[in-house]
Formats: C-alpha cells, sequence, structure tokens
C-alpha cells in the first residue's frame, strides 16, 4: 500500500499541473485540492485509527468525528473540471453540535438548583448516623440567640450599605430578625440570666460573610438566602420544642414576622431568580458551591443549643 502523504502530495501536483493545461477556475481548484488533501488524509487515519491527524487548516480530528451520521448536515461544495473531461464533487459532513447538560433544577432557577445542593448535603449527613437525642440548655440557647443575632445583624448591615447593586433589591424583606432578637435577649437579661459575648461559630461566619460579600455578589445571596430559608423553615420547630422544655412554652419574638412567613420568603426567591438570570454558569456555580458553607456555618451555631 503506498504512503498517504505521498498520495496526497502527488494529488496535489497533479491537479495543479491538469489546471495549467485547462485553465480551470482558480477558486474552484482551490476548494477541490483542498478536500482531496483532506480525504487522503482521512484515509491515513484509517491506517492508524487511534492516532488524531491534523488534516490542516486549523482542523484537528480522527476518523470517529467524520462518520456519517443521518443528524449531520452535508455541506456541498461546487463541482471542478478537470483537464481529462472528468467532474469532481465532494462533500464534507459537518460535526452535530453537542449541547451542555442542564444541571439538576436549573430549567427553574438557582434557588431550586440550590434546593437539590441542600437535599444532597442533608442526605449525607443523614448516612453518617443519627445526632440521637438532645437536650437543650438555657445557657446553650442564649449562646444559640446571641451568635444568630450576630449573623442576622452582619446581613442587615450589608445589604443596607453595600453600594453593590445587586444587594438593594434585598433591604427591608420582612424576614429581617436583628430587632426580635434583641427583644429576646432583654426579655432573658430581665429574667436575671447574664447575656453571653458572641462565641466563636457565629463571630466566624459573620466575618466570613463580610468577606464574600465584597468579592462575589452570586456568593454572598447564596448564603442570604439560605440563612432566611433555614430559618423559616426549620428553625422555628426547633424554637417551639426548645421552648417547650425550658421555657414554659414561651413565643420568643424569633419567631415572629410581620405577615405571612412563607410569603415574604417566595418574593426573595423571586428576586434571587431574577438576578441569577444575569449570572454566567460560573457565577452560578459559585453560588452553588457557597451552599455547603452556609449549611456548615449554619450548623455550627444551631449545636450551640445543647453546649
Amino acid at each position: 500500500m503506498e504512503d498517504p502523504i505521498s498520495c496526497m502530495i502527488i494529488a496535489v501536483l497533479i491537479r495543479f499541473k491538469a489546471a495549467s493545461f485547462a485553465l480551470v477556475d482558480i477558486s474552484h481548484l482551490m476548494v477541490s485540492c483542498i478536500l482531496h488533501i483532506k480525504r487522503m488524509a482521512l484515509f491515513a487515519c484509517e491506517l492508524l485509527p487511534q492516532r488524531s491527524c491534523d488534516l490542516g487548516f486549523g482542523f484537528t480530528h480522527t476518523l470517529q468525528d467524520f462518520k456519517r451520521v443521518p443528524c449531520c448536515r452535508p455541506l456541498q461544495f461546487p463541482e471542478t473540471t478537470l483537464a481529462n473531461g472528468r467532474v469532481f464533487c465532494s462533500t464534507i459532513i459537518k460535526k452535530r453540535v453537542r449541547y451542555r447538560k442542564q444541571y439538576p433544577g436549573e430549567s427553574k432557577g438557582i434557588v431550586e438548583e440550590m434546593r437539590f445542593v441542600a437535599m444532597r448535603l442533608r442526605t449525607e449527613e443523614t448516612e453518617d448516623g443519627p445526632e440521637g437525642t438532645w437536650e437543650p440548655t438555657i445557657e446553650g440557647y442564649l449562646k444559640y440567640l446571641v451568635d444568630n443575632k450576630l449573623v442576622f445583624v452582619t446581613l442587615d448591615r450589608i445589604v443596607d450599605e453595600a453600594s453593590h447593586v445587586a444587594y438593594a433589591d434585598f433591604r427591608n424583606t420582612g424576614l429581617e430578625r436583628s430587632i426580635g432578637l434583641s427583644k429576646d435577649l432583654e426579655w432573658f437579661r430581665l429574667q436575671g440570666y447574664v447575656i453571653p459575648e458572641p462565641s466563636n461559630p457565629g463571630t466566624a461566619y459573620a466575618k466570613y460573610l463580610e468577606e464574600i460579600a465584597e468579592k462575589s455578589a452570586p456568593a454572598f445571596l447564596c448564603h442570604f438566602y439560605n440563612i432566611y430559608f433555614a430559618h423559616v423553615a426549620g428553625s422555628r420547630v426547633i424554637g417551639k420544642q426548645v421552648s417547650e422544655k425550658i421555657l414554659d412554652g414561651k413565643d420568643l419574638e424569633f419567631y415572629k414576622w410581620q405577615g405571612d412567613a412563607a410569603e415574604l420568603l417566595g418574593n426573595v426567591r423571586e428576586k434571587l431568580n431574577n438576578h441569577a438570570e444575569y449570572w454566567s454558569r460560573y457565577e452560578k456555580n459559585k453560588c452553588l458551591r457557597e451552599a455547603a458553607k452556609s449549611f456548615r456555618y449554619s450548623s455550627q451555631i444551631l449545636r450551640l443549643i445543647v453546649v
């Protein structure tokens, strides 16, 4: 069998020689030569099917890339008449377009994507084994409230004072908890309890929120939404259980809203989805990566109840 490279060189020379006698249109000749070189290169690919072939002119493919499949659209090039009267015409098969696979929940918005991440994190936590029964203490619950107040005050300050235009839509959502927590801690003080200073879980989370808010709005808004979602969806249940065990059923202001909490959270969800429509996939992924960090920080604060 002849050397494929030699075949390509000979073919090009023959075509140029034929053109010198027949005065074939030069544009058709160039197309014909290019196609012939590529066809001979594909022949070389058949000889070495495991290696990729540089077809020249910016194309590097393997034989697999040029399989003639029904979904591909052929590109027909003009015919070229040679000196001997033969007509040459070639067809190139266009490589089919591959579309990116969507992330779970992507079609419904970034909040739905975060929900899938949260479900996975919750599943992983469950697989680690049950935590067993827990008994809250007044001292631990006070630490929990103090650290939560620091986190919510930090959220309020960031969205109120930050110059980032994305944060302006998340002011005065009705979900703010700072004032309610201040009232609850004052009630505990009047009952004779000593209000502790913020502990490490709360101070660490507040510091991280300030840092991430300066670097990335998508990352910060992930924490913003998850903190309020966790409080509306889960903290109320925990607060009720704690109150029945150690506070004689007292309803704290921390768990009261002016209006329907689920509706207020839905408004925040809609705003976040609208903002995320203008994010790149990279920014959305950055937001999703922060979900695990938010889950971890919040869990550390929650555990203070039983300390």
